[in-house]
């Protein structure tokens, strides 16, 4: 159940990223509609990780939940803030230099590199937890 809900939401975090690109790719001109779009982006995975968190606290109180909970917030906030970085960079080199297409690489190894970094992040906290939960049986 723990490992389920690790990869659903870093799956989402995933599904953000990429939407935005879309989005960012498909508003090429249009700055002030990209800026709300992230600005709207940010706020609601801020709020959704925190109402999660809150939850998960109130009702559970498992040192191995609250390990996974930690991690998938600090997946979802990194992944947050490359999609911000990624617009305000490709918004930028649009503005300064009007070549999209230049905007649009940086863009997509940025998202390469997230998609990279969350999976990885992912497999790892699978693995920490399946260690820890045979240690405890085992211990037991």
């Amino acid at each position: 159940m723990v490992m389920v809900v690790a990869v659903v939401v870093a799956a989402a975090a995933i599904v953000i990223v990429v939407v935005v690109v879309i989005v960012v790719a498909v508003v090429v001109e249009i700055v002030t509609v990209l800026v709300v779009v992230v600005v709207v982006v940010v706020v609601v995975v801020v709020v959704v990780v925190v109402v999660v968190v809150v939850v998960v606290v109130v009702v559970v109180e498992d040192v191995m939940v609250m390990m996974v909970v930690v991690v998938v917030v600090v997946v979802v906030v990194v992944v947050v803030v490359v999609v911000v970085v990624v617009v305000v960079v490709a918004t930028w080199y649009k503005l300064c230099f009007s070549k999209w297409q230049g905007a649009v690489a940086v863009v997509v190894v940025v998202v390469v590199v997230v998609v990279v970094v969350v999976v990885v992040v992912v497999v790892v906290v699978v693995i920490i937890i399946v260690v820890v939960e045979v240690v405890v049986v085992v211990g037991q």
